[in-house]
């Protein structure tokens, strides 16, 4: 008996290790990008644990916020830290600020069991033509002294910068990646920084969307979109593209060689696909985009122009957002895998094997009580209400309710109680929050209709740390009570 059992344990343990290393082919250049502009993010140590039982080895964060970079102490995960743009200016001027931060943001963090922190990533987009060169020339000074200070620290060797840059940096006249180049009006600071990341062997990032290629041109091919050749192929100088990501990745190809730099390491910093906010932000073609794009890196085959390099990416994101700006289009707080509750939305195979599978969901969260905020089935005239409605969804999120959406085929009364019930719920579930000139209610029963979910929002981490932080005042006035009657 005790030999059937050893002959199990090693059967088990073989299976155990080829798994891991089939895992392991993709997920050596797979990571994710944890945002958190949400209105109750999870927990860090929630979000960590998540990644940890997904096999998820590599995060990039958009700030260095001390909870959640200490919550990845001890878990082996490669991190990208980053600055936002809020701060380039501060770090351009003043090297002393950059060693301020590098001390108060990396050296903390980088001890025995610490933090494995990979990247700095200075800046965000800072080149988009939305910020009317705001950031311009503050993005590479404040890179060289962001790298100075890790230098003088001693991270020289393991640490490097980077800046995540959006694909207008570049373009092509004639959509061929061959007639790719950087935008002239950025031209020179491209080269200063592509210099500085060749002299510093660090590697370029570039945030790709496939998504916006259609979203923003109504006469985009969408099956170019995807990475299942199903659609039509362009021809450039004798190489075949058959998507748009193979295409957009080496427009860059072309803008790097054309400046002397045709061999620099490329990360792809964001990729993905929405899932709400939009007619083409659905669930089964976010499916088909990532089912394209891990079975490509599963192939080890790179571009046309780079077929030998096995791609390294971001997928974007983890969670949906819900106080994210909606200025690009209402898709744009529905980008994560999970969902604002650290559930998954669809099987999915990290590995790009076709073993779809459910992704483990976050553990231990808590959710508010079970109730909804609903309009009052005596109120009759519901145009009366137009304005309560407007004042709901300007102070939560009803992105959902929009054309092509998962709630889009409300009636009238949906749509209300849907309005009611985003702001109840991201106000807390606080009685005030359902009062709307007296039209809603709470009620018990669940209000979601059909596929469009009225969600319960979770105990946020600012609610436990404001409970604590309660328990803790009023327990110390309690003991401090409790003494004076005994002195």
């Amino acid at each position: 008996m005790a030999s059937a059992t050893f002959a199990i344990a090693v059967t088990w343990t073989v299976l155990i290790v080829v798994t891991t290393t089939v895992t392991s082919v993709v997920q050596a250049n797979l990571g994710v990008n944890w945002g958190s502009m949400a209105s109750h993010p999870l927990n860090p140590n929630i979000v960590v644990n998540l990644l940890k039982d997904n096999g998820i080895k590599k995060v990039k964060l958009f700030d260095s916020d001390s909870w959640t970079v200490n919550a990845l102490s001890g878990s082996k995960i490669e991190t990208i830290v980053g600055i936002p743009n809020d701060q380039l200016e501060s770090l351009a001027t003043n090297y002393n600020h950059a060693k301020d931060w590098v001390k108060e943001n990396v050296t903390a963090h980088i001890y025995d069991g610490g933090v494995n922190i990979r990247y700095v990533a200075v800046g965000n987009e800072p080149f988009l033509t939305a910020y009317n060169g705001t950031y311009v020339k503050l993005t590479f000074p404040a890179m060289q002294n962001i790298q100075k200070a890790l230098n003088e620290a001693g991270y020289n060797k393991k640490i490097k910068v980077t800046c995540p840059l959006n694909a207008d940096v570049y373009e092509s006249a004639s959509n061929h990646p061959s007639d790719g180049q950087f935008r002239s009006d950025i031209l020179d600071e491209m080269k200063e920084i592509v210099q500085f990341l060749d002299r510093n062997n660090a590697a370029f990032m570039v945030n790709i969307y496939p998504f916006l290629s259609l979203y923003l041109n109504p006469d985009f091919p969408i099956d170019f979109a995807f990475m299942d050749e199903n659609g039509r192929s362009i021809n450039d100088k004798g190489k075949t593209y058959t998507n748009v990501l193979d295409a957009n990745y080496d427009t860059l190809v072309w803008s790097l060689k054309k400046i002397g730099h045709g061999d620099m390491k490329i990360i792809v910093g964001e990729v993905g696909w929405p899932t709400d906010g939009n007619k083409f932000a659905t669930v089964g073609l976010a499916k088909r985009f990532y089912d394209g794009l891990l079975k490509k890196l599963a192939s080890k085959k790179g571009t046309p122009m780079r077929p030998n390099e096995k791609l390294e990416v971001y997928l974007f994101g983890l969670f949906d957002e819900d106080t994210k700006s909606i200025q690009p289009g209402f898709f744009e707080r529905h980008w994560g895998l999970f969902r604002y509750d650290g559930k998954p939305k669809f099987p999915i195979d990290f590995t790009g094997k076709d073993n779809d599978k459910m992704l483990v969901a976050a553990k231990g969260v808590q959710y508010l009580e079970h109730k909804w905020c609903v309009v009052k089935n005596s109120v009759k005239d519901l145009r009366t209400i137009s304005s309560q409605v407007d004042y709901a969804c300007s102070m939560s999120d009803c992105t959902t309710l929009g054309y092509g959406s998962s709630c889009n085929n409300l009636n009238a009364k949906g749509n209300i109680s849907y309005a009611y019930n985003m702001y109840f719920q991201m106000q807390d579930q606080s009685v005030e929050a359902c009062v709307f000139g007296d039209s809603a209610e709470i009620v018990t029963k669940n209000a979601s209709v059909g596929n469009c979910l009225f969600p319960i929002q979770i105990v946020s981490v600012g609610q436990r740390l404001m409970t604590m932080n309660i328990v803790v005042f009023f327990t110390t006035v309690l003991v401090s009570l409790m003494l004076s009657m005994y002195v």
